[in-house]
């Protein structure tokens, strides 16, 4: 047809989605569920019977997973809901910055700079407090809908 050459632009995504469907009702307490775009850690279900128009209604409260804020939702038990994909990965701490990023190894012996210190005051005390006693440690991170967060921390003893 032609022979000019087709550049296509890399997005470093497969085109995975960051959610998928479940139906509402068998979405349990500690699952994780999309509320107002926000992923979620479900810390209360109930489900309230079927009314006049037939549909029983699931009430979440969730948790965001990234800023701990509660958030809450009504939906019909037969709808579908979408579930973030949460993954949870370990790296080791190599170094803190002093504009507050992070310099993390990965399993492959890369190096990951690109994460924040969490926000959380005392998670952050103790790693600062861990990192400055030479510690060596290991924080755990969340990733859900293309956001990251350092949200646990343990020491794998001194260097």
């Amino acid at each position: 047809m032609s022979d000019e050459e087709h550049h296509f632009e890399s997005k470093a995504d497969a085109g995975a989605s960051k959610t998928y469907p479940q139906q509402a009702g068998t979405i349990r307490k500690n699952g994780y569920i999309v509320i107002k775009g926000r992923p979620c850690k479900v810390v209360e279900v109930s489900t309230s019977k079927t009314g006049k128009h037939g549909h029983a209604k699931c009430h979440f409260v969730g948790i965001d997973i990234f800023t701990s804020k509660k958030l809450e939702d009504i939906v019909p038990s037969s709808h579908n809901c979408d579930v973030p994909h949460v993954n949870r990965t370990d790296y080791q701490l190599i170094d803190i910055s002093e504009d507050g990023f992070v310099s993390l190894l990965t399993e492959n012996g890369n190096t990951k700079d690109d994460l924040r210190l969490p926000t959380d005051d005392a998670l952050l005390t103790q790693i600062k407090d861990g990192f400055a006693e030479g510690k060596d440690l290991v924080v755990s991170v969340m990733s859900a809908m293309g956001e990251e967060q350092i949200n646990a921390l343990k020491d794998i003893g001194p260097k």
